[in-house]
């Protein structure tokens, strides 16, 4: 038996396939008879939403206290640029606990099921990327291998803005690469074109990413007092919810 609210659930879920929800049912039961438990109950299916999207839990995972503090910064610099920028999809979570591969993650959800994506809205996707990464900067004057993902992730969907979408005025509305012809995408492969257009769509890449990175930092330097705050209850309690977000990020000015 149950006891969920399948309201909250939905909005913890938007863009789950079946197969996704098949699997959020499955962990949701197995954490409810770890636990001994003869009802399903919202906090089994929160964690394992959160299984299902981020990995498990490394609980074996030790971290120094300035690795601790290094991710925990990183995360509310994903958190807080995220937050103000308007174009992205509203905080959900922000956690510095291991899952899979990744030291801390930051989930935003959007409010509904969409199939198409803005040049504003993947901008703004740009600049959130790379807030982890600039927090970094900003804090400690140095950069980490943390960022790595984040900036594949980054590269990839500024390629795809350019050379797939037809995102940039230089380059104008026309498709660079064949659907069947992916690698392009990471940067491998230059595809039937001159090198004249492999340059400049190289230039309109960097430009989308150096500027993801500007608006990044200039919201880290104005909020640095919420940045600082984030990273300070991270530390304190590892994974923040919506209820403990909200009173942090209302410092910015910027409504949820």
């Amino acid at each position: 038996s149950t006891d969920v609210d399948l309201g909250v659930l939905a909005r913890r879920t938007p863009g789950f396939t079946g197969a996704d929800l098949a699997n959020v049912v499955n962990e949701a039961a197995l954490l409810c008879g770890r636990r001994r438990g003869d009802t399903i109950v919202m906090a089994d299916v929160q964690a394992a939403v959160d299984r299902v999207i981020a990995g498990p839990e490394r609980k074996s995972r030790v971290m120094s206290d300035r690795e601790k503090s290094i991710t925990a910064y990183h995360e509310a610099g994903h958190a807080l640029v995220g937050h103000v920028l308007p174009h992205t999809d509203p905080i959900h979570k922000v956690s510095i606990v291991a899952r899979g591969r990744a030291l801390g993650w930051t989930l935003a959800l959007p409010t509904e099921d969409r199939q198409t994506h803005g040049r504003r809205e993947l901008t703004d996707r740009l600049a959130m990327l790379l807030g982890g990464r600039t927090a970094e900067e900003v804090v400690f004057d140095d950069i980490t291998t943390g960022a790595a993902d984040d900036i594949d992730r980054a590269t990839r969907m500024a390629r795809a803005m350019v050379a797939e979408y037809g995102m940039s005025d230089a380059v104008g509305p026309r498709r660079l690469v064949t659907r069947e012809d992916e690698a392009y995408l990471g940067g491998t492969n230059r595809g039937e074109h001159s090198e004249e257009v492999a340059a400049l769509i190289d230039e309109e890449v960097r430009r989308l990413l150096d500027g993801a990175h500007e608006r990044a930092r200039e919201i880290l330097d104005t909020h640095r007092s919420t940045l600082d705050s984030l990273a300070e209850a991270l530390i304190e309690r590892e994974t923040l919810d919506e209820d403990a977000l909200a009173p942090i990020l209302s410092t910015t000015g910027v409504p949820a």
